[in-house]
């Protein structure tokens, strides 16, 4: 019995340490603590150095530590396997069983790498992010600048999305808002938000998005939203078929865009090799006010969905996306 309770607290807290790593960018590491405030001030206090240690170690070692996660996630922890293949199952049904093994490994090691390399943005010099992170076609955004137009981009939990934050900050030449979703504890959610705001970028809080950019309403900017979180269900008022599922969205991309009449665009972040990737602009609305009702939520989650099935293992398919898919019938 003992050694029951034990291995079950080690799985609580190992378990929402990873997983908030990965899904937030770590934010809410401060929710594995239960219990005292004592204990949640000793846990930050252990946490935020080790991830100083880890950011400052050299990419080789990052990816040799990465490679030791991915035996430890999938094959000892087990880390969300149900839940992992559950949505690729639903997501994939004409994919044969090894086929969604494949694609779980591939996935498990790409988030030990993805988990690594947001910690890196502790202490990642401009350098390094420009050599490690290409715009392809940045000339998309400035296109919209030059039109007189600002702009809101739209991407998903999709590659390195938390770099991609900070090389819209190093080289658009518009002021980055970057949105985001509170976490509980603030003492971590200052030290991620200070990660994401290395290079200049503004982060606002998502219930606060339209009064911030108001205060940018003389002045270009570039909003970037997330746009595959999963509503709380008392704020579901829309679903889509999203992968092959009836799937709860947020509306907050449509409704700002109409507010602002800012032209919407796609960021497609991908993975072009191991520690590398490139993102490429896509203009989905350019006047979102002509807009018919939901065209704009439906456009990118089908584009979404377009960049998922050709690389599966780049998406989280740890998330509980679908937990609120029971409450519609087809």
């Amino acid at each position: 019995m003992k050694c029951t309770k034990l291995k079950l607290v080690y799985n609580l807290l190992f378990n929402k340490m990873v997983c908030r790593f990965r899904y937030r960018l770590f934010g809410n590491l401060a929710v594995l603590c239960y219990t005292s405030h004592s204990m949640k001030n000793a846990v930050f206090v252990i946490l935020k150095p080790l991830l100083y240690l880890i950011s400052l170690l050299p990419f080789a070692a990052i990816y040799l530590l990465s490679d030791f996660l991915y035996v430890f996630f999938y094959y000892g922890l087990k880390y969300r396997r149900e839940v992992v293949y559950q949505n690729l199952r639903n997501s994939f049904p004409e994919k044969t069983e090894e086929e969604i093994t494949t694609v779980a490994k591939e996935f498990y090691h790409f988030l030990c790498d993805q988990l690594l390399e947001s910690i890196k943005m502790l202490t990642i010099s401009e350098q390094t992010v420009k050599k490690r992170f290409r715009l392809n076609n940045i000339e998309e955004i400035h296109r919209h600048f030059d039109n007189n137009k600002s702009v809101i981009a739209v991407t998903g939990h999709y590659g390195n999305w938390e770099w991609g934050g900070l090389i819209l900050s190093i080289l658009v030449r518009g002021q980055v808002i970057i949105v985001y979703k509170p976490i509980n504890d603030k003492r971590f959610e200052n030290l991620v938000n200070k990660m994401r705001s290395r290079f200049n970028a503004v982060l606002v809080p998502m219930k606060n998005t339209l009064r911030k950019i108001i205060q940018y309403k003389d002045e270009k900017y570039l909003a970037v939203l997330v746009s595959d979180q999963t509503p709380a269900r008392s704020e579901i008022n829309y679903y889509t078929r999203f992968m092959n599922q009836w799937t709860p969205v947020f509306l907050g991309v449509e409704k700002l865009a109409k507010l602002t009449h800012d032209s919407v665009i796609y960021c497609h972040i991908n993975r072009y090799k191991r520690g590398f990737y490139e993102c490429t602009f896509e203009t989905l609305i350019e006047q979102p006010e002509l807009t018919a009702e939901r065209e704009i939520t439906e456009s990118f989650t089908k584009k979404l969905e377009q960049i998922i099935r050709q690389k599966p293992e780049l998406w989280l398919w740890s998330h509980r996306r679908w937990k609120y898919s029971d409450t519609v019938t087809s």
